[in-house]
């Protein structure tokens, strides 16, 4: 499962070659196969009537160790760096896969360099049907964390609450979604209803925290890519297939020059999400700033590459029978799990240059 993340070129030392390995290029391939087999659009559609989850799927996922294939293998962990988890992700967001799969690779992780209070919790992950496990991206208040991903679904929710990084479990009461654009299964889950155990505390806590949100970005970032690159391959298909005045549309240039624009800034986002996996690996200084980048450029690109191939679909883009729609509100839904895009942006400016003060 272990793959080699990219390296430096000896003679320009600040280049990043982020060109994949033999075992990144199977890992890719055994994933990208395992997301078209088991998730094809109807699976996709299912879920949107339950709320979001296929267990299925994630039962499956957790049969290849997938759910802990990112954790240290001194703890059971498949030893998979970032960079390696970004590239399934990428392959999960090309078929909007209806499983939290970036929230608990992140948590996983969490979970297991969280000493031997969390060893328990980290073993369950391990079964063959493994329990869903996610990250409350925001610290809570009064023990409630608010616009949980997959937080509807989740068997155990690692938090912060004031001081302590937590992990709660299901207290056994029902959780509704809260209502989305991308029907995901979004909900507000108390950290405090239900047993729990203190993974860290103090300054160690919110550390941690912090880092796992990054992670979450950087295969936030990777998942959009897939999504973006899928929703361009929709669209230029469509531009070949439909045809008026005797030519298929993709011969315009108003439509042309628009798919190569958004399948440039796609490349773009790709790279980028991938520097900023790598950096992350190798604890570079800047790795903080290039997860905040990434995450958001990512998802400007798959907003971007979304609108242009719905609007290539002209009014058919908008109806329910074209899977292109999937794409355009899940690119402007995963996002905003994070909060207003501009808040996001205020944080890139904190992680470049340094908190304002006052603010």
């Amino acid at each position: 499962m272990v793959a080699h993340a990219g390296h430096l070129h000896a003679e320009h030392p600040l280049a990043v070659d982020l060109s994949l390995s033999d075992e990144q290029e199977q890992l890719v391939e055994a994933f990208g196969t395992f997301f078209v087999k088991e998730c094809p659009p109807a699976v996709v559609r299912a879920s949107e009537e339950t709320d979001g989850f296929d267990a299925g799927l994630w039962e499956a996922f957790g049969a290849l160790g997938g759910p802990t294939m990112g954790a240290d293998p001194a703890v059971g962990g498949g030893g998979a760096s970032l960079l390696d988890l970004e590239l399934v992700a990428e392959r999960c967001g090309a078929v909007l896969a209806p499983i939290p799969l970036v929230d608990g690779l992140v948590t996983a992780r969490l979970l297991a360099v969280g000493g031997p209070s969390t060893r328990p919790t980290f073993d369950r992950l391990r079964d063959a049907q493994p329990p869903v496990a996610t990250l409350a991206l925001r610290p809570a208040t009064d023990g409630l964390a608010r616009l949980v991903p997959a937080g509807a679904v989740a068997t155990i929710v690692v938090g912060l609450d004031d001081d302590d990084l937590v992990a709660a479990e299901a207290d056994g009461v029902p959780v509704g979604s809260v209502h989305n654009l991308g029907d995901g299964p979004v909900a507000d889950r108390s950290l405090r209803s239900a047993a729990r155990t203190v993974v860290a505390t103090g300054t160690r806590a919110h550390e941690l925290h912090e880092g796992a949100v990054d992670e979450w970005r950087v295969l936030t970032a990777g998942a959009l890519v897939g999504l973006a690159g899928a929703a361009l391959e929709l669209g230029v298909d469509y531009a070949k297939q439909r045809h008026q005045f005797g030519v298929p549309i993709g011969s315009f240039q108003a439509l042309a020059h628009g798919l190569a624009d958004a399948a440039t800034a796609v490349d773009g986002a790709r790279l980028l999400a991938r520097e900023a996996a790598w950096a992350a690996d190798e604890d570079e200084p800047d790795s903080t700033a290039l997860a905040r980048m990434a995450f958001l450029f990512a998802a400007r690109s798959a907003q971007q590459a979304t609108a242009v191939a719905l609007h290539v679909h002209g009014g058919y883009g908008f109806t329910l029978e074209y899977d292109i729609q999937l794409y355009h509100r899940r690119a402007k839904a995963w996002p905003l799990l994070l909060g207003d895009p501009r808040r996001g942006a205020l944080h890139l400016a904190d992680a470049l240059f340094g908190p304002v003060e006052g603010h």
